[in-house]
């Protein structure tokens, strides 16, 4: 420090306090937010903290300051963050490729409330479907009054109270179907038992508590924001619970599981950690780049997410950029191992 100017200085305690808010995050998913509630909104902000840490460890390279160390050391600490927050090994679909294709997709009420200038955008979410063809959709806050005549056989929707729904469309047939309801919340879990060929798979579509972030908000004054870490910690402890149903139910399942939906959390918490196990991240193992699903207006935020079986090979995963929804629609191609 006693050979950096005044500037520089001030960078390094800067420097130091990103460091040390993102080491602390890699402890948040063994946190449960009932217990650390206030902890647990920081698993919002790693994608920034480790940004930030990326920035400062490339400044001090270009000025050639042993500085650098600092967040070189806790970004590898934190490698596989690193590898959920940007992905360079993603995997193309060959067009000859068979397996499974499944596709997650909050349609946000179909912009039954007009959230996009655009009343065209069901039938621009229709065609889209469409065109993709997956063998199986799950989708999330679904609008049954503004249904969209999709070809697909086999469809089970959870009842709901509200317009929100969750929908499992799929081109083979059920076998079972379930709602895992949660207490005190709109929100809840659909699951089915699919036959496909001689093999039964259990697709999980879930719809974990929201927090009800504008995306699209531009300034946070310090009364927003107090209000806003509240609402968040309030937010997180419900997801607990509800990843907990999930968690307990699908560790009874008697077949092959693909978990699908919103988890409204980042892959960085204990929730996300909980519902994954012992499954894949098909944007882990598939994917590329940043892998967005979520529309925030300052930096990257992947919420949704599509958790394979380790007895199914991930082939290819993809996340389309279409901007009919708050939300970005994941796809990915799954084979019998």
């Amino acid at each position: 420090m006693k050979r950096l100017n005044f500037f520089d200085k001030i960078l390094f305690l800067l420097n130091t306090l990103v460091s040390t808010l993102l080491l602390l995050s890699y402890f948040l998913p063994f946190l449960p937010p009932k217990t650390f509630s206030h902890l647990a909104v920081l698993s919002l902000t790693v994608p920034f903290l480790i940004l930030i840490n990326i920035l400062f460890c490339v400044y001090w390279l270009v000025k050639i300051r042993r500085q650098f160390l600092l967040s070189a050391l806790v970004l590898g600490l934190g490698y596989n963050h690193l590898l959920s927050l940007y992905n360079f090994s993603g995997s193309e679909t060959s067009a000859k490729e068979e397996g499974l294709t499944l596709m997650s997709y909050n349609v946000r009420l179909l912009n039954f409330y007009n959230w996009i200038n655009d009343e065209a955008i069901p039938e621009k979410i229709q065609a889209f479907i469409e065109k993709q063809s997956p063998d199986i959709l799950t989708v999330q806050e679904y609008n049954s009054s503004e249904a969209l005549p999709l070809d697909y056989p086999h469809v089970f929707s959870s009842a709901s109270k509200t317009k929100s729904e969750l929908v499992i469309f799929s081109k083979y047939p059920f076998l079972d179907k379930g709602i895992i309801k949660f207490s005190n919340s709109a929100n809840s879990a659909i699951y089915a038992d699919i036959l496909i060929n001689s093999d039964t798979l259990r697709i999980y579509n879930i719809h974990l508590q929201s927090s009800g972030v504008n995306p699209n908000v531009k300034r946070l004054d310090s009364k927003t924001s107090d209000r806003l870490f509240r609402r968040l910690s309030k937010t997180f402890k419900a997801q607990q619970d509800q990843a907990e149903l999930v968690s307990n139910h699908l560790h009874n399942s008697p077949y092959k599981t693909i978990l699908s939906g919103d988890f409204n959390n980042t892959a960085h918490s204990y929730v996300y950690r909980l519902l994954k196990s012992n499954l894949n991240d098909a944007f882990e193992v598939a994917g590329s780049g940043f892998g967005p699903t979520f529309a925030f207006q300052y930096f990257p935020l992947r919420i949704d997410f599509i958790l394979v079986d380790e007895g199914l090979k991930v082939s290819s995963f993809k996340n389309h950029k279409v901007k009919y929804s708050d939300h970005f629609p994941i796809s990915t191609l799954v084979q019998n191992n």
